[in-house]
């Protein structure tokens, strides 16, 4: 067989097993199997061997976030700093996932001016990519958030297969706050297959935000592959806090259906979506509890 005839039908059978793959998920959102417990919003959960205890919903601030900006921000400092404050007061919801490509810093801080410093989970994530950079970064998103220390920070948006190697200045800065106590726990967040598979296998990572629905809508690989990876990082006591769930909006009118999922799988600690509204928020909050 010629080399260019076997790559041609090599890629046929990948893509008719993608294919497959994705039909047999979007059947089981039609058609879920039953949910062996009861989950609510509310539920306390510990991030892997962190001893970091907070709900299992975050409140995320990014969706179509970038440079600095994201539908969250959009509403202006009032609306997002009210939807931060209802989800804490109203809903028990103490997760507050943010990111500076987000620019969600100061929206958060205007939050936490009001609450209690302990009882919140702050998540935030650095795009830089090298030591003194990030060293500074810790600095100013200190400040940007107002507060002494920040609960966990991540690479974000990693995609190299050697990242562990390449951002390994970047891995001792963070090390080494949080042996000063500037950030309680560490970590990545991935955007390929190679990115994830190395957190994976890397003692550095405390905690991983992977992206995970049963479409596999702007995943790594098809769920099944990026489960296999997640279950070989719990059994190595790392934290997973679940992102894309909706799948950047592809599921946004099937919510129930794609959280069910979510649930269902047993991997995720945690998982976060970014709501625009207080009634969004509640239908978030109510159809977890109705998984």
């Amino acid at each position: 067989m010629l080399r260019r005839d076997f790559l041609r039908r090599s890629a046929r059978t990948l893509g008719s097993a993608w294919l497959t793959r994705t039909a047999v998920a979007r059947a089981a959102l039609l058609d879920p199997e039953p949910l062996s417990k009861k989950f609510s919003a509310q539920d306390e959960v510990t991030l892997g061997h962190t001893g970091i205890r907070t709900n299992r919903l975050a409140m995320g601030t990014g969706t179509v976030g970038f440079g600095g900006r994201s539908n969250q921000t959009k509403l202006g400092t009032s609306p997002l700093t009210r939807l931060l404050l209802d989800g804490y007061h109203d809903n028990g919801l103490r997760f507050f996932d943010s990111a500076d490509s987000y620019g969600s810093h100061p929206y958060v801080a205007a939050a936490l001016k009001q609450l209690p410093r302990d009882k919140v989970t702050v998540l935030t994530k650095t795009d830089t990519r090298n030591a003194a950079g990030v060293r500074a970064d810790l600095d100013r998103f200190r400040k940007e958030l107002g507060v002494d220390y920040i609960d966990v920070v991540l690479i974000h948006c990693v995609m190299e297969g050697d990242w562990t190697t390449r951002y390994r200045g970047v891995m001792d800065v963070l090390s080494e706050a949080k042996q000063r106590g500037v950030i309680r726990a560490h970590g990545v967040s991935c955007h390929s297959l190679p990115a994830l598979q190395a957190a994976a296998a890397s003692p550095w990572v405390d905690i991983d935000l992977v992206r995970l629905n049963p479409i596999g809508s702007h995943m790594d690989a098809d769920p099944d592959t990026v489960i296999r990876v997640i279950k070989q990082m719990r059994a190595q006591g790392k934290g997973i806090v679940g992102m894309k769930i909706l799948g950047q909006g592809d599921l946004r009118e099937r919510p129930a259906e794609a959280i069910r999922y979510a649930l269902g799988t047993g991997v995720l600690d945690a998982f976060t979506i970014g709501a625009e509204s207080q009634a969004e928020q509640n239908n978030l909050i109510q159809r977890i509890a109705a998984a």
